[in-house]
C-alpha cells in the first residue's frame, strides 16, 4: 500500500529544490494554484474535488495525495469524494478504478491523520 503522506512529503521537498533552479516558474505555478482555487462562481472545495478527480483521470501519485491533503483542507466529506471518485471513473475508464481506490486511501489517510492531531 502507498504511503500517500510520504508522497505528499516527497513532492513538497522536491518542488522546494526545483523553485531554487528555476524560481520564475515555480513561483509561476503557485500563483496559478493560489488563484485558481480562490472561491468564486465556485468554492474552493468545489475545484479541489475536480482537481482531485482529474489526479485521478490523469493517474498522477504525486496530483492524489496533495490533492487529497488539499481537498480535506478544503472541508470535503468522504461521502462527496466517493461521488467525485464515481466522476472520474465516468471520465478515466478502468485504470482511474485502481487510481480511484488509491485516492479514497489518499483521503482516508489524511483524515485519520487530521482527526488523531486535534
Amino acid at each position: 500500500m502507498k504511503n500517500f503522506s510520504k508522497i505528499a512529503s516527497e513532492y513538497s521537498s522536491g518542488f522546494g529544490e526545483l523553485a531554487k533552479e528555476i524560481p520564475g516558474p515555480t513561483k509561476a505555478f503557485e500563483d496559478l494554484f493560489t488563484t485558481s482555487v480562490k472561491d468564486g462562481a465556485l468554492s474552493r472545495k468545489t475545484k479541489e474535488l475536480i482537481a482531485f478527480g482529474i489526479a485521478i483521470a490523469v493517474r498522477c501519485d504525486g496530483c492524489i495525495a496533495a490533492h487529497s491533503k488539499s481537498v480535506l483542507a478544503a472541508g470535503a466529506s468522504r461521502d462527496e469524494v466517493a461521488e467525485m471518485i464515481g466522476v472520474a471513473i465516468l471520465m478515466g475508464g478502468g485504470p482511474a478504478t485502481v487510481y480511484g481506490v488509491e485516492a479514497m486511501r489518499a483521503f482516508d489517510e489524511f483524515s485519520a491523520a487530521k482527526v488523531a492531531a486535534e
